[in-house]
């Protein structure tokens, strides 16, 4: 297994704060690893150091066989960069964004001009080349600022959060971009806070909170994980649920969740529909008023909400480092 991406012992340390303490990723060509974590977790601080924009206080990174640290001008040769927001010049045409950054990378008029529109082509957006990039929706904008990162035919390409502030239909665009970016062989890190995307992309996962891992696996062992199906129960609205909670503790395992917003209260069980139906009989026995109810298998939200103690939340503001960083030269 040839590995395209190897992080060892990474640290950042601001004064005493210690932003990543001791990360440790591992990511085989050709595969997707989605990196997971709350806000502030360190995943843009580790995707920062990846790409040779922050120098890590302690640990290595290897990209592509080529040692970020020692040689980050070889690294920047074999890493394209999506971040979170699109970086575009919105006074020039697509076209021009593109053949620009390929004559940074030294390719010469015809070449650039080459390579400019065969990725418009392959991102579908032949159709608006000309159009200035300022009047592009937000969608086309983050495929223009993707192809942008494929100019030099990176082995390795990192998003992060690349579909965050993007419609349904922007983002389905972008996981097939990516999909198909994965079938020509391309190595891409993955950072969202939308877990259905991890569950759909990635081929591995690692979680990290308070900048440390602290789970790694594919979707469906992660899920395997943290066991049993989850029953969730409706509350008719102005039920309290702590009674509802206390009926299901005593047919569930563990502690019961609340929703309040959904009027939802959530446990793990060992035999779903059959405790199911143990479950709404006491509840009526106990006077609690259930308008739905339903059992599922795991998904990777109860494994982040077991991980890291809550929900993800793709509405939180992006997370950034308020500290002036040291780019490598």
């Amino acid at each position: 297994m040839t590995l395209a991406v190897e992080v060892a012992g990474l640290v950042k340390q601001y004064g005493r704060a210690r932003v990543l303490d001791g990360i440790d990723m591992e990511i085989p060509s050709g595969t997707v690893m989605g990196l997971l974590g709350p806000n502030g977790a360190g995943k843009t601080t580790t995707v920062r150091i990846v790409t040779t924009l922050l120098r890590p206080t302690a640990g290595s990174v290897r990209v592509a066989g080529v040692d970020v640290l020692r040689d980050p001008a070889g690294a920047r040769t074999r890493i394209g960069l999506s971040g979170q927001y699109a970086a575009v010049d919105a006074n020039l045409s697509g076209f021009e964004n593109l053949r620009m950054v390929a004559r940074l990378y030294g390719m010469n008029h015809r070449q650039s001009a080459r390579r400019a529109t065969d990725l418009l082509s392959a991102l579908g957006l032949d159709h608006a080349a000309g159009r200035r990039a300022g009047t592009y929706s937000g969608g086309m904008a983050r495929r223009l600022d993707l192809a942008g990162a494929l100019v030099a035919r990176p082995a390795v390409v990192v998003l992060d959060e690349p579909t965050t502030g993007l419609d349904p239909r922007g983002r389905m665009d972008m996981w097939r971009v990516i999909g198909d970016l994965v079938d020509d062989g391309t190595t891409v890190l993955l950072t969202t806070q939308y877990l259905e995307e991890a569950d759909l992309l990635a081929d591995r996962i690692t979680v990290i909170d308070h900048g440390r891992v602290i789970a790694r696996g594919s979707a469906d062992e992660l899920k395997t994980s943290i066991g049993g199906d989850r029953l969730t129960v409706t509350l008719a609205a102005g039920q309290d649920p702590q009674q509802a909670m206390a009926v299901l503790a005593e047919v569930g395992i563990g502690e019961p969740t609340h929703d309040p917003d959904a009027h939802e209260v959530t446990i793990v069980v060992g035999d779903g529909s059959r405790t199911m139906v143990e479950a709404l009989r006491r509840l009526d026995d106990a006077g609690v008023c259930v308008v739905d109810a339903g059992v599922h298998r795991p998904t990777l939200d109860d494994v982040f909400l077991s991980l890291t103690g809550a929900p993800a939340d793709p509405a939180a503001a992006p997370e950034n480092d308020d500290v002036a960083e040291e780019i490598l030269s």
